[in-house]
């Protein structure tokens, strides 16, 4: 029988910097990570070349958000030539899919011709967001979701996007390397200030996952997204509404590509 992870423990993991890990995807071990140099991806730094640029104006890729969460886990994990294992596990696939029936965990995804060849997922907690993995079956097909990401964070107006560890493909987008120090700092400025604008009082994790947690389990996968409390929201378009700071609305289609780039800012 596969190992449970509560996910009232794994947001509270989050909301302290320490994520889980496993050696290997045919195990059912999981342990905690902290690292003394953690990855983030400053959102107004993001690095927008001009042939990625072009890439999203052209719209080759429907993007959708949420259109199939357990796809996207499942070709993170699988094995490829340069990955031949996977640190997602069966207890950690469970756990992410749980946080996801929540309405704590998303995905993006990047289709050609009706297939999924890219996309990513990760956990959104507060104004923050910690990228977990992505995958690309196809040239470009993850660099695409990854844009998407920031523009919809950018939208919302998210103060962190967590990529754990630095990598040659997320330093060319724009990902830095930082002190665990510095990254405490941001973690909590972005997700306390979440619970502050909401008028809950002063910052506690456990004191107000719990509360969270309890009002999720009413939710349905089909109303989740329903909750305007939350940043990831379903709407009509890529684009603020007029609500409160992270409050905007988004679409779970992906607008003109044309739109994404100029949320995107200047390109490199």
């Amino acid at each position: 029988m596969t190992n449970m992870i509560d996910p009232h423990l794994l947001l509270s993991a989050y909301a302290t910097g320490i994520f889980p890990m496993s050696d290997s995807r045919e195990t059912d071990e999981v342990y905690w990570v902290e690292p003394k140099k953690r990855g983030i991806l400053p959102l107004d730094h993001f690095h927008l070349s001009r042939s990625l640029a072009k890439i999203i104006r052209s719209d080759r890729f429907l993007v959708t958000a949420d259109r199939d969460f357990e796809a996207v886990i499942d070709l993170c994990a699988e094995p490829t030539e340069d990955r031949p294992d996977s640190w997602i596990n069966p207890p950690i696939r469970a756990a992410y899919c749980q946080l996801h029936n929540l309405g704590y965990a998303h995905s993006i995804e990047c289709w050609l011709d009706n297939r999924l060849v890219g996309g990513l997922y990760g956990v959104n907690l507060g104004y923050a967001f910690f990228g977990e993995s992505m995958f690309s079956r196809v040239s470009n097909a993850s660099k695409v979701a990854l844009a998407w990401l920031v523009a919809r964070l950018k939208v919302g107006n998210f103060r962190l996007l967590d990529c754990q560890f630095i990598t040659d493909h997320l330093a060319s987008m724009g990902a830095i390397e930082i002190t665990r120090e510095d990254y405490l700092k941001r973690l909590k400025s972005a997700v306390s200030s979440y619970f502050t604008d909401k008028e809950t009082g002063n910052w506690n994790t456990l004191d107000r996952l719990s509360p969270l947690l309890h009002n999720k389990h009413s939710k349905t996968k089909e109303n989740q997204f329903a909750d305007a409390d939350l940043p990831f929201t379903e709407g009509t378009a890529l684009e603020t509404d007029g609500t409160a700071a992270g409050e905007a609305s988004f679409s779970l289609a992906c607008p003109n590509g044309a739109r994404i780039v100029q949320l995107l800012g200047q390109i490199s």
